[in-house]
């Protein structure tokens, strides 16, 4: 018997084409129009200093759709995701400052020399597997710090400010701009996802996921591991160089700052514990990181002002990065998969949720 376009109890596929659509029913397809819905609306409902909070979380998520390509589909260990950020940050910024072009041009500009340098950082994946090929990526990312705050091109890591971005007579002005850009970075996080998605279903995408299962037996099935490997950089790469430049608009100035080691380290953590090779993992893994980090910051906050520790004590300062650490070690002690597992568990609930009474 034929599955049902409205509900779906079971695995009726056929043919290669059924095992390739994005949405298996009518009800997927509804509940995703519902939800961009409710995105379009939220602006209205959250207050402007939580909506800044959504508007870091959309950015950071194409960064980590980038670094799952990387190390969740392909299986290469990438420390240095955020140099890749600061590569299409700093070519953002070159473009419109130095050669005036407009932002749409500018940011695009920034996600190809993201690409190119990804690619070219890429090489020893040829080469190295596992922690040598993170040493590596972690090279680069000191290389990076290092080139840019000795380059008199680049104010040697100083900030460098951007134009103000203007779009159908609407300035980013002070009072609208994290309503103005929340509207810009939402369609650019809706399509760079789709786009993964699309390509996710192609046979370069499968060759990915089969490079990083055993890319020997991959080999011996006519795939070449080499050119997977920097197809994955060079995606990667590209969705940083996107981030990087959208987050360069966002703050209104590039400073090397914001794209150190310990920005790459929170980028790995987020893909972490949303769920490493899974694309709602990259969104539900900056939400947390996120939220866990806003949380933190209000708790230190509460604690400073209770005066319950001794003085020369400050444990309020370390209560941010032991809940950070804390929630890595405990998702790849307890939920390897991370989030992205809790919400398959969900959504197969509710598949099954009519029949369960």
């Amino acid at each position: 018997m034929p599955a049902s376009r409205f509900t779906q109890t079971g695995n009726y596929r056929t043919r290669y084409q059924q095992d390739q659509t994005i949405f298996a029913t009518y009800a997927e397809q509804a509940s995703l129009i519902v939800f961009v819905l409710l995105l379009l609306t939220l602006p209205l409902l959250l207050p402007k200093t939580m909506l800044r909070d959504v508007n870091m979380i959309m950015i950071y998520a194409v960064a980590v759709i980038g670094l799952n390509v990387t190390t969740g589909y392909t299986g290469l260990i990438n420390i240095g995701q955020a140099a890749f950020m600061g590569v299409g940050a700093y070519a953002t910024a070159l473009a419109a400052t130095r050669w005036g072009l407009p932002f749409f041009l500018a940011i695009p500009l920034g996600g190809v020399a993201g690409a190119v340098i990804g690619t070219f950082v890429g090489l020893p994946s040829l080469r190295l597997k596992y922690l040598y090929l993170a040493v590596a990526t972690l090279a680069f990312q000191l290389i990076f710090e290092w080139s840019v705050g000795h380059s008199p091109l680049l104010e040697q890591g100083g900030a460098i400010s951007l134009p103000t971005v203007q779009v159908f007579g609407i300035r980013d002005t002070f009072l609208n701009h994290n309503i103005f850009w929340y509207y810009l970075i939402l369609p650019v996080l809706v399509a760079l996802a789709l786009l993964w998605r699309n390509v996710l279903r192609t046979r370069h995408g499968r060759s990915l996921i089969a490079v990083r299962d055993n890319d020997r037996a991959a080999a011996a099935m006519g795939i070449h591991p080499g050119t997977a490997k920097l197809t994955a950089f060079m995606i990667g790469s590209f969705y940083a160089g996107i981030a990087g430049g959208l987050f360069a608009y966002f703050q209104k100035a590039v400073v090397i700052e914001d794209y150190g080691l310990s920005i790459s380290v929170q980028l790995l953590a987020m893909a972490i514990v949303g769920g490493l090779g899974s694309l709602p993992g990259s969104f539900l893994g900056p939400l947390f990181i996120v939220a866990l980090d806003r949380t933190m910051e209000k708790a230190s906050q509460w604690l400073g002002g209770l005066n319950l520790f001794p003085e020369g004590v400050d444990v309020t300062s370390a209560l941010r990065p032991l809940s950070f650490g804390l929630a890595i070690v405990l998702f790849l002690m307890f939920e390897p998969r991370g989030l992205a597992n809790w919400w398959r568990l969900v959504r197969m609930y509710f598949k099954k949720w009519p029949y369960k009474f």
